[in-house]
């Protein structure tokens, strides 16, 4: 099959015998993994990670999300995937961003579409709410806002952390500039909830031109089936690929190894 080219200038994808290739082509550390729509290649130099709202507040079983009703069993699916795979993708070279949600104490920078999401009725059970649990719903360097225990245990002190106020880790904060100053143009993505806070920041992502790559497995949401399907399907059909971290870390290893 003759190879096709993908895009203009040097950020161009190339396809062949049914794979995409979003590395340069001379790329000196690159992995294959097998992804949809299509395997993907792509530069582990030029790569990170971002793994989106893994706090007590959404999957804790004493956070916010728990304590008004909310089954968090999915949201904690993740956790596992990820003790597994961040270590090997870190130790490929991988940065790895935390993005959490941390908003102000006075929630000055917050429009109302942002709080109406989680306090409807603006009784004051969202954001900034210390009801019912006793810690600021989703306040920065509050235990609501901290990562699970799980995760911040194999955090490392180098590893980069984010705060945001928006579904999107792009909009009033400096994910992007941090990114630029990395040099990253492919970013895997992991988190809670899929539907929400990870394609919103996976969409603004890919608009701004980054390779995205959603890790299913270390994905998941608290939302109905139907939003998962919807997600992977949209990330497939209009942001990028989708693939398992489990594969991701095993090419990782090899790479490193």
């Amino acid at each position: 099959m003759t190879p096709g080219v993908i895009g203009a200038g040097r950020r161009r994808w190339r396809s062949s015998d049914g794979r995409i290739s979003v590395a340069r082509p001379d790329a000196p550390r690159t992995v294959l993994v097998d992804a949809l729509p299509a395997p993907v290649e792509f530069d582990l130099d030029r790569t990170a990670v971002i793994v989106v709202d893994m706090q007590n507040d959404f999957c804790h079983p004493d956070g916010w999300l728990a304590s008004i009703g909310v089954d968090v069993t999915s949201a904690r699916s993740p956790i596992e995937p990820l003790v597994n795979g961040v270590p090997a993708l870190r130790q490929a070279g991988i940065p790895v961003v935390w993005l959490d949600w941390g908003a102000r104490a006075d929630r000055a920078n917050l429009p109302p579409n942002v709080i109406h999401v989680y306090d409807p009725e603006g009784t004051g059970v969202g954001i900034g709410s210390t009801e019912p649990t006793g810690s600021p719903v989703l306040e920065r360097n509050s235990w609501s806002a901290a990562l699970v225990d799980e995760l911040e245990r194999i955090a490392a002190d180098d590893d980069i952390r984010i705060d945001k106020h928006r579904m999107s880790g792009f909009w009033d904060t400096e994910l992007d500039s941090v990114l630029r100053n990395l040099d990253v143009t492919t970013l895997l993505f992991a988190g809670v909830n899929a539907d929400q806070c990870v394609l919103a920041t996976l969409t603004d992502a890919a608009c701004a031109g980054y390779d995205t790559i959603m890790l299913e497995d270390a994905c998941a949401t608290t939302s109905p089936d139907f939003c998962w399907d919807a997600t992977v399907y949209n990330v497939r059909q209009c942001f990028g690929f989708t693939a398992q971290l489990a594969d991701v870390a095993l090419a990782c290893g090899e790479a490193a190894s």
